[in-house]
């Protein structure tokens, strides 16, 4: 007879982190790299970073914000599409580009107006307090807001089978259920 090897030694069962808070890790980490890129856009159009003297828009701060958000806007799209909501599919049948830029859009107010006040009410114009106001601060309230908004309105919760075979388990709209589904609803009315 063999001599069975004694059994490996189990690792001991680790509580998984809720979905919800791997979610909001990769929201942050997409988040910290599009604004390193708007901070790097914003910070050479603004103060040069270091490559120019005369910078672009050293008087138009305010313009400067918007472009490089627009830039950072873009690697958020990218880096939230493929990797932070990969697993939810898009509501729009444009891949939800259009909701998720207009979600930026609207949430954009929030660094330029961050920005605007440490500018011409506190009158700070040194690239720290620039960046405090529009790249730390703004943008924080803006990511909180957006977090929200591109989990209810641009990438939804993934259907379960259970909820393809009985849509009526369903608890979101039914704009945003499969074609298959909706289909299959209608022919049997």
């Amino acid at each position: 007879m063999r001599d069975s090897a004694p059994p490996l030694p189990r690792l001991p069962d680790v509580q998984r982190l809720p979905h919800v808070a791997v979610e909001i890790g990769r929201f942050m980490v997409t988040g910290g790299l599009a604004t390193l890129a708007s901070f790097m856009v914003f910070n050479f159009l603004v103060h040069g970073l270091w490559v120019t003297s005369d910078p672009w828009l050293a008087a138009q701060p305010l313009s400067a914000l918007v472009i490089a958000n627009l830039f950072g806007m873009v690697v958020s799209y990218r880096l939230s599409r493929y990797w932070t909501f990969r697993h939810r599919p898009p509501v729009h049948a444009d891949g939800g580009r259009t909701a998720f830029f207009l979600i930026n859009l609207v949430t954009m107010p929030l660094a330029v107006g961050t920005l605007w006040f440490s500018r011409h009410v506190l009158g700070l114009d040194d690239p720290l307090s620039d960046n405090l106001a529009g790249n730390v601060i703004g943008a924080l309230m803006g990511q909180a807001a957006r977090f929200y908004l591109f989990r209810t309105y641009v990438f939804r919760q993934p259907v379960t089978v259970g909820e393809l075979v009985n849509p009526h388990l369903l608890t979101h709209p039914a704009h945003q259920l499969p074609d298959a589904v909706v289909e299959s609803e209608e022919d049997r009315v």
